[in-house]
């Protein structure tokens, strides 16, 4: 196996310059502002449970049930926890209609104004939601819902837009390891977000959600006036460009092409001092691209798995180790350090072997095993976070390359030259997609006759998540936990097997 010679004379570093760190840094910390804002969601869901019931200001038993309980939302704690869940439904599918949206909007507009906005208008609805709602003990389920609502499709136009402004800057040589690294800007925002709301905790959830609003959208200003989002805008050459005048030493990762050479850099290139428009692809037609429909398929059994951990593992720890919200808060970090160290380890990989698909599929199959393991985890944290880092790691890592490197490689391929505004629209095909199978996830836990205590319990709570990846999410007896085998996984698979033939 050759080794690529970027890597062999260390040309991957020298030829960026500081605009290109400037905006990996700017778009790399802009999602993880977005994602932490999310994150604080997850990690107070026990607070805010507590005080939607009655419990939480039964101070006094000579005061009237009436009285005490007029003003909430719930009779019990575990009808508060169900809402909270379909919070989580209705979020995922609103974030998934808005990510098809929002890559097609990202093509046809400037994607610095797309970003800037989603940040700045996602802040203020995430204040509106968790601290103004506190603030004035204004507590209605038809509020709530529609504000998450409007989140989810605010948040929606964060990836496309990331994705397809590091597509511009950042060609196909070395994409690999440098989205892989890229990409851990989501599990930096889980991290961020865990310890932003740890921190003031303490002074009530509202505080969580007040001080992310404020960081992101202060992070929304800088994107506005800060961004940059292709080389073109500062007089300097197109990726296409430089990438037509290098060496042909080795087969691009995802290409339907025999000769590289004769492709004619015929879009959204500087020629003669002046820059190419070109029409943006069409939605139809970004589908039909070799690999879109399979990989997105992929992604909607990987990411419904990916983020039944996101949305619910702080809340496992807590309700069922007893572990204090904070702590388990600051512990579910561990699963995010896994995803990043496995994003980039396998995207540098996939860049060594010049193929993305194999890493993945190696990593899905031994994702299994590190479920039953993890639903086997003692009442220790050390182990439970030694545990909690592996799983990430296969499922966080597979996770971040197709969200990222595999989006790009998609977006760029040779079949669409003459088109280069493609990358955005197909960014939001693969993560709506995966959105939707997270959100059906989501749903499937929320049926009836089906509590979320129980899902949750130590019994089969992640039991359950294996076979997720088999489409089903109902309660299964100790005895049958982990005996099932997980036709998502092969599924998964097959995806992937397919959309590397096509190559």
């Amino acid at each position: 196996m050759a080794w690529p010679s970027i890597f062999q004379r260390g040309t991957l570093l020298s030829q960026f310059s500081h605009h290109h760190v400037v905006v990996f840094l700017l778009t790399f910390f802009s999602y993880s502002l977005l994602h932490a804002s999310r994150k604080t969601f997850s990690n107070v869901k026990v607070s805010i449970s507590k005080q939607w019931t009655p419990s939480a200001f039964n101070t006094s038993i000579e005061l009237p049930v009436e009285i005490w309980s007029s003003n909430h939302l719930f009779p019990s704690a575990e009808e508060a926890t169900l809402f909270l869940g379909t919070l989580d439904t209705i979020f995922l599918f609103s974030y998934a209609v808005g990510l098809f949206i929002s890559g097609i909007i990202g093509d046809r507009l400037n994607l610095r104004w797309v970003l800037s906005f989603g940040m700045c208008s996602s802040a203020l609805v995430v204040f509106v939601f968790g601290t103004l709602t506190e603030w004035l003990h204004f507590y209605n389920k038809g509020l709530y819902c529609s504000l998450w609502i409007v989140n989810g499709l605010l948040q929606s136009t964060g990836w496309p837009c990331v994705v397809a402004v590091m597509g511009n800057w950042f060609g196909k040589a070395g994409r690999g390891v440098v989205f892989g690294l890229w990409s851990a800007c989501a599990s930096v925002g889980n991290i961020l977000g865990a310890c932003l709301a740890s921190s003031v905790l303490q002074y009530g959830y509202e505080y969580a959600f007040l001080v992310t609003a404020a960081v992101q959208f202060a992070g929304g200003i800088i994107i506005f006036f800060g961004l940059l989002v292709s080389p073109e805008e500062i007089g300097l050459p197109g990726i296409e460009a430089e990438e037509n005048f290098e060496e042909d030493s080795h087969r691009p990762l995802i290409s339907g092409a025999e000769n590289e050479d004769e492709a004619e850099p015929n879009y959204s290139i500087q020629e003669d001092k002046t820059i190419t428009q070109v029409k943006a692809i069409s939605f139809y037609q970004a589908c039909c691209l070799p690999g879109v429909i399979a990989y997105s398929l992929a992604y909607a059994c990987l990411k419904l798995v990916n983020y039944s951990f996101f949305f619910w593992l702080p809340f496992y720890l807590s309700n069922n180790f007893g572990w204090k919200e904070a702590e388990a808060d600051k512990l579910s970090i561990w699963y995010d350090v896994g995803g990043i160290i496995g994003g980039t380890l396998q995207g540098f990989i996939s860049d060594v072997l010049q193929k993305r698909a194999p890493v993945l599929a190696l990593s899905l199959l031994l994702a299994i095993g590190s479920l039953v393991g993890y639903s086997r985890s003692p009442n220790d944290k050390s182990i439970n976070a030694l545990l909690m880092a592996v799983t990430g790691f296969f499922i966080g890592g597979p996770s971040n390359m197709i969200s990222s490197a595999i989006s790009a490689d998609l977006g760029r391929q040779e079949l669409i030259q003459g088109s280069s505004e493609a990358l955005a629209t197909v960014t939001g095909i693969v993560d709506g997609t995966g959105s939707i199978g997270a959100a059906v996830g989501q749903m499937r836990k929320l049926m009836p006759r089906q509590k979320v205590t129980d899902c949750w319990s130590h019994s089969n709570a992640w039991g359950e998540l294996i076979r997720k990846e088999d489409l089903r999410t109902t309660n299964v007896p100790r005895e049958t936990r982990g005996k099932g085998r997980s036709k998502g996984i092969r599924g998964v698979i097959r995806c992937l097997i397919t959309s590397a033939s096509l190559r």
